[in-house]
């Protein structure tokens, strides 16, 4: 093989673990990922994942081909598409060239729902929880358009200011102030409940989910920060959620 087909299949190899990365898919994932590709291209590669870096080269050759990483918002859609990809490569189902056609398309698609569908999704997340607490009515329906208009003001938020973790603050400062008003003004029975049933949307899950297993498969620095990212989010939430309490019971 010559070393332009190999320098091609190495960067590809980066490319889709990038998008990987970015997407939220755990380290481990990647790394296998990207090692599947490599050898169904006929060559042995190697890779090491880490939250800002990706790290690829072929083990009969000393060059290594690093593609920085910066994470965003989890999009498990193109894990999806990446992973059925390699599959489908790995099988011999695609070609090398349908397969860079693909991560290509995948990597410039904008996948996201709309947002009916996504504030539809917010105030459904903010309902179930309620049901736990054996709420009332009256207290479930509002827990619906708190955790809507909580999540609505955290989405505006992170598109007027940069500053990480603040648009999650502003969120759960806006829950607060609403449940505490709510209660205050004698329409909503307990707060308390609505606060945790609204912040449902703004709870860093998946974040926490991959944390534990990144730390479980021994990938530990990637873990720690995930763990600490989420671990920001959930302070960022809870310190607007006590001043929007606090400001809701004056």
């Amino acid at each position: 093989m010559d070393s332009d087909t190999e320098r091609n299949i190495i960067e590809l190899c980066g490319h889709a673990g990038k998008i990987l990365l970015e997407s939220g898919a755990e380290t481990a994932r990647v790394e296998s990922t990207v090692e599947y590709i490599g050898r169904a291209a006929g060559i042995d590669i190697s890779c090491h994942a880490e939250m800002t870096a990706i790290f690829v080269d072929s083990n009969h050759n000393p060059t290594t081909h690093l593609v920085k990483v910066r994470t965003g918002d989890f999009n498990l859609q193109k894990v999806d598409e990446i992973n059925t990809l390699s599959r489908q490569f790995t099988a011999n189902q695609i070609t090398f060239e349908q397969l860079k056609t693909g991560i290509e398309r995948i990597d410039h698609a904008v996948i996201d729902f709309n947002w009916p569908e996504k504030i539809l999704g917010a105030g459904l997340v903010s309902v179930a929880p309620m049901l736990l607490f054996q709420a009332t009515w009256q207290d479930l329906t509002l827990a619906f358009f708190v955790g809507i208009i909580g999540y609505l003001t955290a989405q505006w938020a992170g598109r007027v200011v940069v500053t990480p973790y603040f648009s999650m603050g502003i969120g759960g400062l806006v829950i607060g102030l609403l449940a505490a008003s709510l209660q205050g003004i004698g329409i909503a029975t307990s707060a308390q409940s609505i606060i945790v049933s609204a912040l449902m949307p703004l709870v860093p899950g998946v974040a926490i989910t991959n944390s534990l297993r990144e730390i479980i498969g021994r990938h530990t620095i990637s873990g720690m920060v995930r763990a600490v990212d989420a671990t920001m989010t959930a302070c960022a939430i809870g310190a607007g959620v006590i001043i929007g309490s606090l400001l809701g019971h004056f």
